[in-house]
């Protein structure tokens, strides 16, 4: 049993969930989305894991789901649309358990980075969204073009799965704003042994 494992009621039944709360009075509050579920994704993902702790050490109270058909999760892969509810029901959740919050932000790894954008846009309640290896070329971005919350994009230059090419061309042709595109050097879609330099990125704005 991992530490802070719950579950979330929700309109297909449940969603998996790790929340480990230090408060109920928390000022800033961050919602993590893990990569495709039927390539193995799931909230336990590196990224995912070390992306929720670089939040919890600046001052974010963090909580993990695994979406629809994953783990203990309810219902099956919907290609996105409906991982996009199960984010604002997890969502729902975290600002039920934390009525206080000031800061919301919304982070995701790969496709969850999709979903993340496609939530942190769309819900008024989202500050700030945080995209990591997010996939341009795999899913419509153009939303991003109407959305000024600030954003942003975490990516190596060697990433083969979602090539950092199509990102850059995407958000420039969109004239996307408030976007703050960082590149690992050397850093590939999973961003072996550079986690630490990604965590770093996170953090720092987070706290911007």
């Amino acid at each position: 049993m991992f530490a802070g494992k719950t579950t979330i009621p929700c309109s297909h039944g449940q969603l998996e969930a790790i929340y480990r709360p230090t408060t109920d009075l928390a000022q800033r509050v961050a919602l993590v989305l893990h990569p495709h579920p039927l390539y193995g994704g799931t909230m336990h993902n590196p990224v995912v894991f070390h992306t929720a702790r670089a939040l919890r050490d600046a001052g974010f109270e963090t909580l993990r789901i695994n979406f629809r058909g994953v783990g203990a999760s309810s219902g099956t892969h919907d290609r996105g649309a409906g991982e996009v509810d199960d984010a604002r029901e997890a969502l729902d959740f975290l600002l039920s358990q934390q009525p206080a919050a000031k800061q919301v932000l919304v982070a995701g790894f790969s496709f969850g980075s999709a979903v993340a954008l496609k939530l942190g846009c769309s819900d008024a309640r989202v500050h700030r969204i945080v995209a990591i290896a997010a996939p341009a070329g795999m899913y419509d971005f153009s939303f991003l073009a109407q959305c000024a919350k600030p954003k942003l994009f975490v990516h190596g230059d060697r990433d083969d799965v979602a090539p950092l090419s199509l990102l850059r061309d995407k958000l420039e042709r969109l004239a996307v704003p408030q976007a703050d595109v960082r590149v690992l050097r050397g850093a590939t879609h999973f961003f072996e042994g550079q986690i630490a330099e990604l965590r770093t990125e996170v953090q720092q704005f987070a706290v911007s």
